[in-house]
């Protein structure tokens, strides 16, 4: 059985810092595209990072470019996103994904999703 847990979310301050963790079971991170997506109250769900099964982070989105990044380690079958210098936007759900498809940024062509975690950043 296929499980992805992301953990690591909570309440920061504007400016602040966290790093969000997502392990893995029932898969091996290496044979699959791995994205992480947000999705903020009453918005669309955005990835913001995506990383291929080298290890390469591929994308980020533009929103979140020189302030977020996206690590894995395969040896616990996990991926990180380290977020810096976070603001009151960055608050959503994270979520973390994985594709057999390969460079995509669309939900429906992810394969497994995690539970999501709460990032909630106060001004």
């Amino acid at each position: 059985q296929v499980q992805l847990v992301e953990s690591g979310g909570g309440l920061v301050q504007a400016g602040g810092s966290l790093r969000l963790s997502c392990a893995g079971s029932g898969l091996t991170f290496s044979r699959y595209w791995m994205g992480l997506s947000r999705q903020a109250q009453g918005k669309e769900r955005e990835f913001v990072a995506r990383m291929n099964r080298s290890g390469g982070v591929t994308y980020y989105a533009d929103s979140v470019k020189g302030r977020f990044t996206m690590s894995r380690d395969t040896s616990k079958n996990a991926v990180y996103l380290q977020m810096n210098s976070l603001k009151v936007e960055d608050t959503a759900v994270y979520y973390c994904a994985a594709s057999s498809k390969g460079a995509v940024l669309v939900p429906s062509e992810y394969n497994y999703w995690g539970q999501g975690t709460q990032v909630t950043v106060s001004s």
